[in-house]
């Protein structure tokens, strides 16, 4: 790796050859928010590895923008291609616009009235099954709720309950080993241990899977107005090499697959995490959910009626953004701020850091969904970044916010959430932010009535 600008400042505590490792394991949320102290740029080194941090929104926006110079890769790329494959999320610029295009009509606004109706349908029976006083195992909850939706989005009704099982067992083991398998040097990474034994059987039977899936579909020659078939149907559009064709299709059915279910779980769980501690707040979406909805399950329709229920989505993105670190590397010397960056040089973006900023946010730390009414100050450009920015923003953008809130709504319609004495949350060291070892108690509204 090229050597880094050494007029950039080295984040403190460092050490020998392991570099910024141990902190960035022990708390690494700690860690990144403490960064801006040293600069706009600050470099880290996890092991062999730099990377500069860029810790400013400003320079962090003009990262994002300029996806040509700063472009995907870093310290995530190889590991996330073994699985991902060539996808929308890990190609470089010069195939991003074609892939992007090609998935354009799968996430189109005209289309997201259905995908409410199918996710309102797989919330609902998921929700309904709850008792009142039950205690919930959040993280995993809120995983059923997604992969149910996002499998009933991407397969409408045709894929046998076993199989869309074991494509999410296998999706949940590639993607949990992903981030440890990057931190650790790639000799490790290849030795027959168990957990690489496991990463590997899975991350092969996901591909011959999905390929059979694919093949399946394609075989019918029928269109079932799903994920699935709009992505086919893009993809045929544009190649006759019929194998390249369904590479593709693989590739973005896993990509999607992967935000659907495990990044948006996480989103939802914090919602309700942040909710439970908060029953003032929880107070004011009872009646709010109450008012619009009158007893009946929420429509697409709704949304722009649900501002409370969206403002509190908002902040819980910008207290726990899923993607809170990811990388790129510079495909041509740049300055940034006031240094030079050299070909190579990996830069590091933390959408956790930049949105606990006390100069952009007051009170950072503090849950306050009435910071985004209209009439409060908007942030400032590149200070809101949960689903990332500029062209590589995040395709699902609206998918996963309308599947938030309305998951949102159809538990606050129904029930009340309340903490368990010694809550603790550890966010485990993953790809996602997680809430872990969340659990709540869930209390029918409707008792007593």
């Amino acid at each position: 790796m090229t050597e880094l600008s050494c007029e950039i400042p080295t984040a403190p505590g460092a050490r020998p050859v392991v570099g910024h490792l141990l902190p960035f394991l022990k708390q690494p949320f700690t860690f990144l928010a403490q960064l801006p102290e040293h600069g706009d740029l600050v470099k880290i080194r996890l092991g062999p590895k730099a990377a500069v941090v860029i810790c400013d929104p400003g320079l962090t926006r003009k990262v994002l923008i300029d996806d040509r110079t700063f472009d995907k890769g870093g310290l995530f790329l190889e590991r996330e291609r073994e699985w991902l494959g060539e996808s929308v999320a890990t190609c470089t610029h010069s195939k991003h616009r074609h892939k992007r295009r090609l998935a354009q009509p799968a996430f189109h606004p005209r289309r997201l009235a259905d995908y409410a109706h199918t996710m309102t349908t797989q919330i609902a029976s998921v929700v309904d099954g709850w008792h009142s006083g039950q205690v919930l195992d959040v993280c995993p909850e809120m995983f059923t709720i997604t992969s149910r939706v996002f499998g009933a989005a991407m397969f409408s009704s045709t894929l046998p309950a076993g199989v869309l099982y074991e494509v999410i067992g296998d999706l949940t083991a590639t993607f949990d080993g992903t981030f440890q398998r990057t931190l650790l040097p790639d000799v490790i990474s290849r030795l027959p241990i168990p957990s690489t034994r496991r990463y590997n059987h899975a991350n092969r039977r996901l591909r011959k899977t999905m390929n059979g899936i694919i093949a399946d579909r394609r075989a019918s020659g029928i269109d079932n107005g799903d994920l699935l078939s709009a992505l086919m149907a893009a993809h045929d559009r544009e190649s006759d090499a019929r194998s390249s064709i369904d590479d593709d299709v693989s590739d973005a059915v896993v990509t999607f697959f992967v935000a659907g279910t495990e990044t948006t779980s996480s989103a939802l769980a914090w919602v309700l995490c942040v909710l439970a501690q908060h029953p003032d707040i929880e107070a004011q979406l009872h009646a709010e959910v109450d008012a619009v909805l009158s007893g009946r399950q929420p429509e697409y329709s709704d949304l722009e009626r649900l501002q409370v229920a969206s403002r509190i989505v908002t902040e819980t993105l910008r207290l726990y953004p899923p993607a809170w670190f990811f990388t790129r590397t510079v495909t041509a010397g740049v300055g940034l701020g006031p240094y030079d960056l050299p070909v190579g040089s990996t830069v590091a973006l933390s959408p956790y850091l930049i949105h606990r900023r006390a100069d952009l946010y007051d009170e950072p730390d503090r849950f306050d969904p009435d910071r985004w009414l209209p009439e409060r100050a908007a942030s400032p450009p590149g200070s809101l970044l949960p689903f990332g920015g500029g062209a590589r923003k995040c395709i699902g953008e609206a998918f996963g916010m309308t599947e938030v809130v309305l998951a949102l709504v159809i538990i606050a319609s129904r029930w009340r959430l309340q903490t368990i004495p010694g809550l603790r949350i550890r966010p485990p060291l993953s790809v996602s932010l997680v809430p872990g070892g969340l659990h709540l108690r869930v209390l029918d509204r409707r008792a007593g009535r």
